[in-house]
């Protein structure tokens, strides 16, 4: 069955708390955050693969360290585990793995399990309690949503000389040894915004060497 014929077929009943996040530490520069979410969820559907319990549980850490008036390092880590799994079924996925150091109005260079620079576009739409932001965003699937081997640099305010102006430059290493929809080549991935106040440009683009 077609993604969207299924999404018209589709009820979902949703019972969520919203993402709750606790400062755990914070002293001489260093902190230490915890967030997280449980979602009980059910999918009435035709399609056997998605008709069912869909319940889960998402946890993450958060983290900085101020190595220098000028230089901040930090990383999260954020899993989920699936409620509708039997407990000798592996149900565990991580969601995003990266570090990385940020220089004051230089901008900010990481590395890991991220989201890709495409997403910053798809975000957008990406906001509803479910089924949001899946018109081209797939986790695992190019720079488009959640993927492994990101190297990202960011800059807000272009410097500190632009308010509103930021640049995304991305490279992503080569992912195979995957099913087919999964891999992928060496790629780059550029966005770039600007906020007109309330309203928000944002420009993108991607280019994969297969």
């Amino acid at each position: 069955m077609k993604k969207s014929s299924l999404a018209l077929m589709m009820m979902g009943l949703i019972a969520s708390s919203a993402t709750h996040a606790a400062e755990v530490f914070n002293k001489n520069g260093n902190k230490l955050d915890v967030y997280g979410k449980v979602r009980a969820m059910h999918y009435f559907s035709d399609y056997d693969g998605k008709d069912g319990d869909q319940t889960y549980v998402r946890f993450g850490i958060k983290g900085e360290t101020q190595i220098n008036d000028q230089l901040t390092g930090y990383g999260r880590w954020e899993s989920e585990f699936s409620g509708n799994k039997t407990e000798s079924d592996s149900s565990q996925k991580t969601r995003l793995a990266f570090a990385g150091v940020k220089l004051k109005d230089f901008g900010s260079f990481d590395y890991g399990r991220n989201l890709g620079a495409l997403y910053d576009v798809e975000a957008w739409t990406d906001m509803f309690p479910e089924f949001g932001g899946d018109s081209s965003a797939q986790t695992d699937n190019f720079m488009t949503k959640r993927s492994s081997g990101l190297a990202t640099y960011r800059n807000t305010d272009f410097f500190g000389v632009v308010d509103g102006l930021d640049l995304t430059l991305q490279y992503q290493g080569k992912n195979e040894g995957r099913e087919a929809k999964k891999q992928n080549g060496d790629g780059f991935g550029t966005s770039l915004s600007y906020d007109f106040g309330r309203q928000r440009f944002r420009h993108q683009r991607s280019l994969h060497q297969l």
